[in-house]
């Protein structure tokens, strides 16, 4: 917004410019660049998601994963924080780190919002909704304001394929193994260094689809999960609760950063979240409407699960593989 307001004000003859940094230089150092004022510093993100521009949370630089797509909700849900953890993630329990409050709704209007997602009246017909946005077809979901991260798209195809044997992913990223700093994909962080992830899914499955999943995941000794339904129900192959890094990097003249990670509470304050988007979905429709009652049976019976495949040397479609053959789409 105030890129093309200074360029409509240089159209008009405007050549001076009075900036109130607030103490916060980054965001007009970018309104800068984006004017071609001054150089850019780096096109590479400082980290893998967002910073805040938050002066309190100038050390911040490690975040649970789960909200990668929904970074607003989570600066909100902590912003009486006392503490932001600073390098490794510590004991989320610690009063340090506050209570989780959330409440969410759809951010868009009712008549936007059947527009984009049309009145589902079946399993399948939510099914193809998300099967579209992995295919580029829609650009947000309830979970997602933005379309596919574009580190997606190396897996695009094989996200549409699990989602539509009834795996509803709402986040993910494919494994990386040493990709450079400045890569335009992958790349974070200071210059000339090397970053790495672990291949990550999590998704909404139904009882009989993960009970199938998990007696795959039996036999896959390096990948962890996590699933949990809207009641709190947990099945978990983890035997501590301490964070698993999901991200890292190694930079020149640093420690190794980990800023993303997986980790059990904190995987426990999102489902809740998580959850509440089925029922803030279920609003767009009337109450009493098949749609409604869908979504809402959804978000009573099914799982949210989150899956690590924790050999990052594997190929990017590794994790996938544990998908082959599994999957059923109910009719109601």
């Amino acid at each position: 917004v105030a890129v093309d307001m200074i360029n409509k004000m240089k159209a008009g003859g405007v050549r001076g410019f009075h900036f109130y940094t607030i103490n916060l230089e980054r965001s007009t150092r970018l309104v800068l660049e984006k004017l071609n004022f001054v150089p850019a510093v780096s096109e590479v993100r400082p980290l893998p998601w967002n910073p805040s521009l938050s002066e309190k949370r100038a050390g911040e630089n490690v975040r649970p994963i789960f909200w990668r797509n929904h970074a607003r909700s989570y600066i909100k849900r902590t912003e009486l924080w006392d503490e932001f953890p600073n390098g490794r993630w510590g004991d989320a329990r610690s009063p340090a780190y506050g209570e989780l409050i959330h409440g969410v709704q759809v951010r868009l209007p009712a008549d936007q919002a059947l527009r984009k997602w049309g009145t589902p009246e079946s399993v399948g017909d939510v099914t193809s909704i998300f099967v579209r946005y992995c295919q580029g077809k829609l650009d947000s979901l309830p979970w997602s304001d933005t379309q596919l991260q574009a580190e997606s798209s190396a897996i695009q195809d094989r996200l549409a394929q699990i989602n539509g044997a009834g795996f509803l992913t709402i986040n993910s990223q494919p494994s990386c193994n040493g990709a450079p700093s400045s890569d335009k994909v992958h790349g974070w962080g200071p210059s000339n260094g090397f970053v790495y992830k672990k291949a990550y899914l999590e998704f909404f499955v139904s009882p009989a689809n993960m009970q199938a999943l998990l007696r795959r995941l039996a036999t896959a000794p390096t990948a962890t999960y996590y699933a949990v339904n809207k009641a709190g129900e947990l099945f978990t192959n983890c035997v501590e609760d301490s964070p698993n890094a999901v991200t890292w990097g190694v930079f020149p003249g640093k420690e190794i950063l980990q800023p993303t990670i997986v980790e059990r509470v904190s995987f426990l304050a999102w489902k809740d979240e998580a959850f509440d988007f089925w029922n803030a979905w279920s609003k767009v429709y009337a109450e009493e409407s098949p749609a409604s009652a869908l979504l809402k049976g959804i978000c009573s019976d099914w799982y949210l699960m989150n899956i690590v495949e924790n050999n990052f040397q594997s190929h990017p479609e590794s994790i996938f593989e544990l998908f082959d053959g599994l999957g059923s789409q109910p009719t109601n």
